[in-house]
């Protein structure tokens, strides 16, 4: 079960150490496998609006692109093809370096001539951003995406965090949420658990209408419960 340290502090508070933290929950049977910090990262990357583009005039598979980010308008020379003008992408400004995978130096972006084209800066596909294994093309992201934003705070991961990787044994499978293991720590520090708001269902349609529970063995089924939950949008996660 891998759980971050901010995502326990939503459903209780307490002001332990991460090595108390970790210890205390050993001692539960929670036996914390691993430690890994994350979020933050993402230094000099930021939301920016491809705002039209050409073909490089001397490389048949590069397009020169003209592109909106904080500072204003800038020139980058690309050789992906999934993308149109309007759409936001992960832009690395100059001086900056991609994230590195692990044993290998850091790769910094430099204001640079590609086929002799000046290119200032370099948009990212996922893989560059190390969050996919497909690095075919950039990383499209939403439209609603705000111009110049930090790409860390756009991802949600701006703040650093803490995960907790722990081995949760066949007995207790009330550990395998977050909600069951913040019940636990409220039970140490004497803190009240906060459980999340679920929200009434609005009026319509009857669940009876949507879906049907059959239990065929009472016995050894005596309840089984179902909720349906609309609106989620299927993508890359």
């Amino acid at each position: 079960m891998k759980v971050t340290v901010n995502s326990l502090k939503q459903y209780v508070d307490f002001d332990w150490s991460v090595e108390e933290l970790s210890e205390r929950l050993t001692m539960l049977g929670l036996e914390v496998e691993s430690v890994e910090e994350v979020g933050g990262g993402f230094e000099g990357i930021e939301v920016a609006e491809i705002l039209e583009f050409v073909p490089h005039p001397d490389a048949d598979k590069l397009s020169v692109c003209q592109v909106a980010d904080s500072t204003g308008k800038r020139q980058i020379v690309c050789g992906a093809k999934n993308f149109k003008a309007g759409d936001k992408v992960p832009l690395i400004l100059p001086g900056h370096s991609l994230p590195a995978k692990p044993g290998a130096k850091p790769f910094t972006i430099k204001v640079g001539k590609l086929r002799g084209v000046e290119s200032c800066g370099m948009m990212c596909s996922g893989a560059e951003l190390g969050m996919t294994q497909d690095s075919d093309g950039l990383m499209i992201l939403d439209s609603d995406a705000k111009v110049g934003q930090p790409i860390a705070e756009y991802l949600g991961c701006a703040e650093k965090d803490v995960l907790l990787d722990m081995e949760v044994t066949p007995n207790r499978p009330d550990y395998n949420s977050v909600i069951g293991i913040a019940r636990e720590i409220a039970a140490l520090t004497g803190n009240p658990l906060n459980w999340p708001e679920v929200m009434p269902a609005e009026e319509g349609e009857l669940v009876s209408n949507i879906l049907d529970v059959r239990i065929d063995d009472p016995e050894r089924c005596p309840r089984y419960q179902a909720r349906v939950i609309k609106g989620v949008k299927v993508g890359v996660s």
